[in-house]
């Protein structure tokens, strides 16, 4: 009984001594590596793709979500729709949940972007970088400023998304395979939160709300779908799986043309819906007078500073905000933002100061509910074809979206 319970005993230290590095979510020893720009996926992953009916250069996507400090890579099955095939712990991302805005907010971006070839930085001096493509078309024309915003190793962030070099070495495999089969553009979809029911009621007072709002349609069209959707922008906002009609053509900055949606999408999107409505009344009377408080940069890096200990003054792990940051009461919320924003206007003023996030106080009131597990459609409006022509140079028409992932 004694040797049991020592052994019981020693797997439970293991275990936690495991979640102590919880961040390297990838293992690979570097100094075995002869070639970081070709090195092929682990064996482990490609089983299970096989076991998962995927083909290894298929098509892939990219989800993060800043709060849980997650990223997602999705892989394109036999059957066109998509399937989670690897996920990371974030090691660092700066700022606070919300939207880059302007050059040296420290803010990481959120949002759809579209990332090419050209996109793969293989000479990075964070060992691996992949360019998220910020500013899109959203971006530009709301006027919000930045560049050079990655996904990339080393542990330390100023508006990029940090992984351990670990874990970029797979990520960037998984878009190089996928680039090699033919696949034009990967989607990264950056989203502040999962953006269930629950998650919205919590983050309901937040500045920023009305933007998730519009993100969450695409992450609705996805969750129904399992395909990254068609990304447009008229009249300044992200519009999803929308065909113009009648001629019509999106632009970021002028009238929507007439839109139309496949009927089953719309089915779909309704059922999901209606599931979504009833949970958030759930989630509002769970949360009745209570709503999140979204740690700052400081708060999280103060939750996780024993992961520094040991490492080099570069690595700067900064935590989830869902370890740092607590439901309150409205009212305790709405003091301690004040207080942020006191704070925040004093740094600025103060002779020498740097430039700050900025604060973002909470809305004045709950912004109405919007629709989000259920069917999907029996139609594949973004199948994964057969090659097609490449489209001429002068051509004016865009691919449907149902023809998305084609190769060209």
């Amino acid at each position: 009984m004694r040797i049991r319970h020592f052994a019981y005993i020693s797997l439970m230290a293991l275990a936690l001594s495991g979640c102590n590095d919880a961040l390297e979510t990838a293992q690979v020893d570097l100094s075995k590596v002869k070639n970081k720009v070709e090195q092929p996926l682990p064996s482990h992953i490609l089983a299970q793709m096989s076991a998962k009916g995927m083909d290894r250069n298929s098509p892939i996507m990219i989800r993060i979500f800043k709060e849980e400090g997650a990223m997602e890579i999705w892989k394109a099955k036999t059957d066109n729709r998509f399937d989670k095939i690897a996920d990371y712990k974030i090691c660092a991302w700066s700022g606070r949940l919300g939207p880059k805005v302007k050059t040296g907010d420290r803010q990481a971006p959120e949002g759809f972007y579209d990332l090419t070839r050209a996109n793969l930085n293989p000479n990075s001096k964070y060992y691996l970088a992949i360019n998220t493509g910020f500013p899109n078309r959203y971006d530009s024309v709301n006027g919000r400023t930045g560049s050079d915003l990655m996904i990339h190793g080393a542990c330390s962030s100023s508006g990029c998304y940090s992984m351990t070099d670990q874990q970029v070495l797979e990520i960037y495999a998984f878009a190089r395979d996928a680039f090699k089969g033919g696949q034009a553009t990967v989607q990264l979809q950056a989203f502040p939160f999962r953006m269930t029911a629950e998650n919205m009621v919590k983050h309901r007072l937040d500045s920023n709300y009305d933007f998730w709002k519009m993100l969450k349609v695409g992450y609705d069209n996805f969750e129904v779908t399992k395909r990254p959707p068609e990304v447009n922008v008229c009249e300044k906002k992200y519009v999803f799986n929308q065909q113009a009609t009648d001629g019509g053509a999106f632009n970021a900055a002028g009238k929507c043309p007439v839109m139309s949606t496949p009927p089953a999408l719309t089915a779909a999107l309704a059922a999901y819906g209606n599931t979504y409505d009833a949970d958030y009344a759930k989630a509002m009377s769970k949360f009745d007078g209570m709503a999140w408080y979204d740690p700052t940069e400081a708060e999280r890096k103060a939750v996780v500073a024993k992961l520094r200990k040991g490492r080099e003054l570069a690595y700067a792990p900064t935590g989830t905000s869902l370890e740092a940051g607590r439901m309150v009461k409205v009212a305790e919320l709405e003091d301690l933002m004040a207080k942020r924003t006191a704070q925040g206007l004093a740094a600025k003023t103060a002779p020498g100061a740097t430039p700050v996030a900025p604060a973002q106080p909470p809305a004045t009131a709950v912004a109405a509910a919007t629709p989000a597990v259920v069917p999907v459609p029996m139609q594949n409006p973004l199948a994964f074809t057969a090659p097609e022509p490449q489209e001429t140079a002068d051509a004016t028409a865009k691919k449907p979206f149902w023809k998305f992932w084609a190769r060209n």
